[in-house]
């Protein structure tokens, strides 16, 4: 996993309240004893603009904006990240640190289709825990905001969907090591397409879990046939999900 060198020209240093996140994502009581828990400070480290970073804006990604999360866990719950994100209206990528290592973390955020004053907030994706002091590296060339985005993005979708993949002893049979093949370099994989890929296949194997556990509590043998072919048709499902390229699409625009 990769951690970026962000542009000194892009340094905010602003430490958030939590208390404005209480505010802004309508945040109830179990979920303020979520963040007491897990953060220990919430510190908006970088703004990655037109002026910061010298890319054009567009109209999915105007900003990008960098928050770093000292935690007291971890595991830091998904809704926390949520939260800020809500209360944030730009897309947002988190560094979690925590007892000397750090991670990336992020979910794909988007206008809405339906109203553009609201977003869209997928699953989140999560890098491998690094030691803080691994050496960073320059942001990845890209032609404007949106690009940049993807460009950030997508190795955590990547990298998390293939730790997810099922192993040899999975009963899937011989599956791609990777689930995204590389793009036409004349026609990208948009990162809409992985996420959805990407979150397509975590829900399949969350199926094929559930009916799992469905059989190991089956003690008829009848049901335990028919649960034992439902289960073969969500393997199989998955297995094609693993194998499917997304369709190419370019929205850098």
């Amino acid at each position: 996993m990769t951690l970026y060198q962000w542009p000194r020209a892009a340094a905010f240093g602003r430490v958030i309240p939590k208390s404005k996140i209480y505010e802004h994502a309508g945040a109830n009581t179990a979920l303020k004893e979520l963040f007491v828990r897990e953060v220990d400070q919430i510190v908006w480290t970088h703004k990655l603009a037109p002026e910061t970073v010298n890319l054009e804006a567009t109209r999915q990604v105007a900003e990008i904006q960098v928050f770093r999360i000292p935690a007291r866990t971890v595991t830091l719950a998904p809704k926390v990240l949520r939260a800020i994100d809500k209360a944030i209206p730009f897309p947002l990528i988190f560094e979690v640190v925590h007892e000397g290592r750090v991670r990336m973390a992020a979910a794909y955020k988007r206008p809405s289709e339906v109203d553009s004053t609201r977003w869209v907030i997928g699953d989140y994706f999560e890098g491998d825990w690094l030691p803080e002091d691994t050496p960073r590296t320059p942001l990845p060339v890209a032609l404007n905001m949106s690009s940049l985005y993807e460009r950030l993005l997508e190795p955590l979708v990547t990298d998390q969907t293939a730790r997810l993949l099922p192993g040899p002893t999975s009963g899937l049979g011989e599956v791609p090591q990777a689930p995204f093949p590389p793009a036409e370099k004349e026609r990208p994989v948009s990162l809409e397409k992985r996420i959805a890929q990407a979150e397509a296949i975590k829900r399949q194997m969350r199926e094929v879990e559930r009916i799992k556990a469905r059989l190991s509590r089956e003690k008829q043998f009848n049901k335990r046939v028919a649960i034992n072919a439902e289960l073969r048709t969500a393997k199989q499902i998955l297995a094609r999900l693993i194998s499917e390229k997304p369709q190419s699409k370019d929205l850098t625009n």
